[in-house]
């Protein structure tokens, strides 16, 4: 027979359990990056990149969480599902995904898209045939995409993406908007955001722009090309 003594214990064995229960992974997280922090000396500093990934990526992955982490539905999505459908998305978190989620996103693909100059490689046949067709060549698009980040008013992005048509097009975005709003895929973004380059080269964003396409990763970029034309 229970006893009430033995009831009372109980609830507070169980109250206990409950207090002492792990709380749930956040449904994002800051991903590790794929080389040390100054694998892309002398062009991008180390300290840059502890600054940008460690402190300002952080921020964008803690304010999605916080965003969507309570929401079941939102909360098993992928950051790109929740950009690509934005427009659906409660009104209450839309800002906070366009803003927070396009900084996860676009960073997320970001050090991806950059590594070690020596390892960097260049465009593939099918990649650099595209390039041919499109902008003239690997060399004349390098100069394009570097004069349309040089363009950017304020903060913001320069995208090669591939549209519906899966053809290649030279964006450039506001703050962390990201080509998957308009039903692109992102396949190289530079970051023209200050805190990617202030550090090291000030207010010499041209400087800059040179630097940072001595360390693309086309091997990467060839490979999520082949992935996403198939």
């Amino acid at each position: 027979m229970m006893t009430r003594r033995t009831m009372l214990e109980l609830t507070v064995l169980s109250a206990a359990g409950a207090v002492a229960a792990p709380a749930a992974d956040p449904p994002f997280t800051l991903p590790k990056l794929p080389y040390a922090l100054d694998a892309l000396e002398p062009y991008i500093d180390a300290q840059t990149m502890q600054i940008h990934h460690d402190k300002h990526h952080q921020a964008y992955v803690d304010n999605l969480n916080k965003a969507i982490g309570g929401d079941p539905v939102l909360s098993r999505l992928s950051v790109e599902e929740l950009l690509q459908r934005l427009d659906t998305l409660p009104a209450a978190v839309r800002l906070a995904v366009r803003n927070q989620g396009g900084g996860h996103a676009n960073h997320s693909l970001f050090w991806q898209t950059l590594c070690p100059a020596s390892k960097g490689g260049k465009p593939g046949v099918r990649l650099a045939a595209a390039l041919e067709r499109v902008f003239g060549g690997p060399n004349q698009f390098e100069e394009k995409i570097q004069a349309a980040a040089l363009g950017v008013f304020g903060s913001g992005w320069a995208w090669l993406a591939l549209d519906q048509a899966k053809n290649l097009t030279l964006d450039t975005s506001p703050n962390q908007d990201s080509p998957l709003l308009a039903g692109k895929q992102p396949l190289l973004g530079i970051d023209v955001w200050e805190h990617a380059y202030y550090l090291k080269y000030q207010n010499r964003r041209a400087d800059y722009l040179k630097a940072i396409v001595k360390v693309v990763n086309w091997d990467f970029i060839n490979a999520r090309y082949e992935d996403l034309t198939r």
